[in-house]
């Protein structure tokens, strides 16, 4: 059975509904609204932004990052007020469907064509003088959510898929072909669901662009769709390679050398299946791998980093994700992984050594962290150069020091291989301390990486234990949209903000983007990312 693409009821429904509206009020360029021949002057403030996001799914513990939409919509709420708007002018809404969301942005943009909204003052506030800002509902499997909800997505319009009915008239050989026929009904209804939803809401921001209001997107495109301007959050591969540029600064790795390589494990969790046993998308995991091996690629090939899994070497490509993926989704999967890449091999007395392990978010990074200390595992991030000491962290933390950085040198050939061209380490004390040498050395604590800045990692943060997290600069990204709606209000181009660049957005090109770099935090400058501008606590330091 196949479902129409267009809703042209709901379609007609609309047009018809703002037509007369339309017909009856035109918008001057002094912001002048004319209604029936009456002239209303309308408010000299930046006029009205209606926000419409996602609602944020239910928290069960503090395992969420601070990327969420109920964390961003406050920030955004006070730069609107200091680019000028007046919190009455101001309207949010969150859904938790795209067919709710749909439904609520249509109405909105009816009954403010029907009904001339007013502000704060009670005047009305012409078409032009409005911003729409939309972050679309698009779904996201349980690996990708564990990001925070500004992974930018592409809604696209062929969501909807035909349903797969025999056409033939035959019938199954078993019973069970009902209760085939059953769910391939339901996934088609749901799949028309979505096409409607799809439909309404575009049809209903053209509708919203061709009264004068402005269209700004969140995040999430609209495959086909032209906003007025796209805020562009994370994606896959910027969040892989952030994490590998920190790791290649860290570990010092352009002065690494071939006698003496770094030893990297890339950690690449994607949920294989959905809830329904249907394959999920994996292009979220290819795009992360791709930006990681970017940055990482040339490392491996010049061998200056090695696997200790062997997972990767010098002749991977950026088409090798699978060789790191795992399925996230099955319980203690993280730890099994981990375990078995960093298994002990044949005759080997100490633990294998690792330098660095590239977990992509938070919610890994606490498994693997768990992990590592209970293979034995000791030591911080602080061990590692440059080196700071843990109490000079909680100092500058808390705003007693600065924090004390002394570089360490690394030596270019490994102590194995200085040992074996030097004839005196031939005794039995040289062996001993050779090998309580290479105990402590494999036994030390690699640098964790992740992403999401979970409230609950933050204390392994400081203590060293994961070396750094990354997250949207909401702050900032907030002042831009205030910005930007402030401009377009104003009928003033974009161009002129820094934080603006044209670039495509579902399939239409040149469209105005807004873009930020991502915060990179660590315990070095914890306090002035994440505590200063009250992201989060001391208490939530755990100090």
């Amino acid at each position: 059975m196949v479902f129409a693409r267009r809703s042209t009821t709901l379609l007609a429904a609309i047009i018809a509904s703002c037509a007369m509206v339309l017909s009856l009020t035109a918008c001057t360029s002094d912001n002048k609204t004319v209604v029936d021949g009456q002239t209303t002057v309308t408010s000299n403030s930046a006029g009205g932004v209606a926000v419409f996001t996602p609602s944020d799914g239910i928290t069960l513990n503090q395992q969420t990052p601070l990327n969420k939409w109920a964390k961003l919509v406050p920030d955004l709420a006070k730069a609107l007020a200091d680019a000028g708007f007046k919190k009455g002018d101001i309207d949010h809404t969150t859904s938790d469907s795209l067919a709710k969301q749909s439904r609520a942005i249509q109405d909105f943009v009816v009954d403010h064509l029907s009904n001339n909204t007013t502000d704060d003052s009670g005047i009305a506030i012409a078409p032009d003088n409005m911003t729409l800002l939309v972050a679309p509902v698009v779904e996201a499997d349980a690996s990708t959510r564990q990001y925070g909800d500004y992974i930018s997505q592409n809604l696209s319009t062929n969501d909807a898929t035909d349903g797969e009915a025999t056409s033939d008239g035959e019938s199954s050989e078993d019973d069970s072909s009902k209760d085939d026929s059953s769910n391939t009904e339901s996934d088609s209804t749901a799949s028309d669901e979505q096409a409607q939803a799809v439909d309404r809401l575009v049809s209903s921001l053209k509708l919203a662009k061709e009264s004068g209001m402005h269209v700004v997107l969140l995040g999430n495109s609209i495959e086909g769709y032209k906003p007025d301007a796209f805020v562009k959050f994370s994606d896959a591969q910027t969040i892989g390679k952030l994490q590998a540029e920190k790791m290649v600064s860290k570990l010092k790795l352009d002065k690494a050398s071939k006698d003496n390589p770094k030893y990297i494990e890339v950690l690449l969790p994607y949920t294989a299946v959905d809830e329904k046993g249907n394959a999920n998308d994996s292009t979220f995991a290819q795009e992360a791998f791709r930006g990681i091996w970017q940055v990482l690629g040339s490392y491996y090939q010049k061998g200056v980093v090695e696997s200790p899994s062997g997972t990767l070497d010098g002749k991977s490509t950026e088409n090798d994700w699978q060789a790191v993926a795992y399925d996230a989704a099955k319980e203690g999967s993280t730890a099994k992984v981990l375990d078995k890449r960093l298994a002990k091999t044949d005759g080997q007395s100490t633990l294998t050594r690792i330098d660095g392990i590239i977990t992509m978010n938070d919610y890994i990074a606490s498994e693997v962290v768990k992990e590592l200390d209970d293979l034995g595992y000791t030591g911080s991030a602080a061990d590692i150069n440059p080196q700071i000491t843990i109490s000079g962290i909680v100092g500058n933390i808390t705003g007693k020091k600065d924090l004390s950085r002394d570089a360490v040198p690394d030596p270019i050939k490994s102590p194995e291989n200085d040992n074996a061209n030097d004839s005196s380490s031939s005794d039995d004390d040289a062996d001993e301390d050779t090998s309580a040498s290479d105990k402590d050395r494999d036994s030390q604590w690699p640098l964790v990486t992740g992403y999401g800045a979970y409230v609950s990692n933050i204390p392994s943060i400081v203590n060293g234990k994961q070396w750094m997290t990354g997250m949207e600069d909401r702050q900032t990204i907030a002042t831009d949209i205030a910005q930007a709606c402030a401009k377009l209000n104003k009928d003033e181009a974009l161009n002129s903000m820094p934080s603006i660049r044209n670039s495509e957005v579902g399939g239409v090109k040149k469209i105005p983007t807004i873009s930020e770099p991502l915060l990179a935090v660590s315990a070095s400058n914890l306090k002035s990312a994440l505590i200063d501008p009250g992201y989060i606590s001391l208490a939530d330091a755990g100090l």
